[in-house]
């Protein structure tokens, strides 16, 4: 029988709707950034091939789900944003409802592909920026996968988890993985689980004004294949972040920058701080600087707030969230 997971936040433990722990499935669902992102030719899908480095963060949504008896499905998202540590105002969410949001699409998929008929509740804490390219629905969608795997004790392995995840979108395998790295290529479905030392501290920055991953790729002039992931990787593994960071590439950053000011000054704002090295994660808007330890990364968040460009988290590869 599904049990309570011990890592459930203390705003959820308070919940009215969180009583019943009996029949209740709790599942995080941790954002990402990506270390690494080349774009190389576009496929006859019309997807392009990928190669990237991503990283998964303390950063993450919460995703409470409740069978019912019946066939019914239910989806209720809250705002935790505030709750996150958020250091600027936030617009509110702007997020698909019912069967529009992937995590909707998920559980629809996963009756489909398996025949079962169950319904359940699906609660959403949101904290993780949407337009961020953070994979905010994609991390909620592959929750909502190992969750319901779970609540309706259908047994499917990880494998089968991430092959229907691919079906609804390329980020979602990645969170399927059972490892907080992984390199990615493909469209993104193509995984290879990497250990890394982690505990790598990170300060983000999400502006205001999110992208549109379509509109940021129709901008964006493939480079083919281009050396440096596995040099990252090496650097990483010897725990060498200076030459680490050196390495960061992200193919869409030009693309997001001729069409977000905001990116632009971002990247002008990192670059007159003392971060290791700083990057647009995904197709944006959200920006990184990764730094030397959490201490470089609190110092660095508070001049970055000063700064009044966008909601500032600091987190890390290996724990949680924290205010700015």
């Amino acid at each position: 029988m599904p049990v309570l997971s011990k890592d459930v936040p203390q705003e959820e433990l308070s919940s009215p709707t969180a009583d019943r722990w009996s029949d209740v499935v709790w599942e995080t669902a941790p954002a990402k950034v990506n270390l690494f992102l080349n774009v190389e030719s576009r496929r006859a899908d019309g997807y392009h091939e990928l190669e990237t480095l991503m990283v998964s963060l303390g950063l993450r949504d919460t995703l409470r789900i409740q069978s019912l008896p019946g066939e019914e499905l239910e989806f209720v998202c809250h705002d935790a944003r505030g709750v996150a540590g958020l250091a600027t105002g936030a617009r509110p969410l702007d997020l698909p409802p019912g069967p529009g949001n992937l995590v909707w699409k998920a559980a629809q998929l996963l009756r489909d592909q398996t025949g079962v008929q169950r319904g359940a509740r699906l609660e959403l804490w949101k904290r993780i920026p949407v337009a961020a390219g953070l994979a905010g629905g994609s991390t909620d969608a592959a929750a909502a996968l190992r969750g319901l795997n779970r609540a309706w004790n259908l047994g499917l392995s990880l494998a089968e988890l991430r092959e229907l995840g691919a079906r609804l979108g390329s980020d979602i395998p990645f969170f399927l993985a059972g490892r907080p790295a992984a390199i990615c290529r493909g469209r993104g479905e193509l995984i290879t689980p990497l250990d890394l030392p982690l505990g790598l501290a990170l300060v983000l920055v999400k502006p205001t004004e999110g992208l549109s991953t379509p509109q940021v790729f129709r901008h964006c002039r493939p480079e083919g294949r281009r050396p440096g992931v596995a040099q990252l990787v090496a650097d990483l593994r010897r725990g060498c972040l200076a030459a680490a960071a050196s390495q960061l590439h992200n193919t869409l950053q030009p693309a997001a920058e001729s069409v977000s000011v905001d990116v632009v000054r971002l990247r002008e704002a990192f670059g007159k701080l003392s971060a290791a090295g700083h990057l647009m994660s995904g197709s944006g808007s959200c920006y990184f600087g990764l730094c030397r330890n959490l201490g470089e990364a609190r110092r660095l968040a508070g001049r970055l707030v000063a700064r009044r460009l966008g909601s500032v988290f600091v987190t890390s590869v290996a724990s949680g969230v924290r205010a700015a």
